[in-house]
């Protein structure tokens, strides 16, 4: 099964971001991807940007649970 890849420009696209927070993800190891060709040009597997878009939910899923809960708990007192 061939492996795609896509450019940190077209990752900017796809998550609708700029260039440096791009860098920032990936440098950070939030968006895992590999460097290649003389010019050190980073690639994001499609796998690793699936895997990324779905801790994001999760976490942005948790923030809102963790809100809700707190609010819930407020109010009952």
């Amino acid at each position: 099964m061939p492996m795609h890849f896509y450019t940190l420009d077209e990752v900017c696209e796809i998550l609708a971001i700029e260039k440096p927070q791009a860098y920032s993800l990936v440098r950070s190891g939030s968006l895992r991807a590999i460097k290649l060709g003389g010019r050190g040009q980073w690639r994001v597997e499609e796998a690793e940007l699936r895997a990324f878009v779905d801790r994001a939910y999760a976490e942005t899923e948790a923030e809102i649970h963790a809100h809700n809960s707190a609010r819930t708990a407020e109010r009952t007192r």
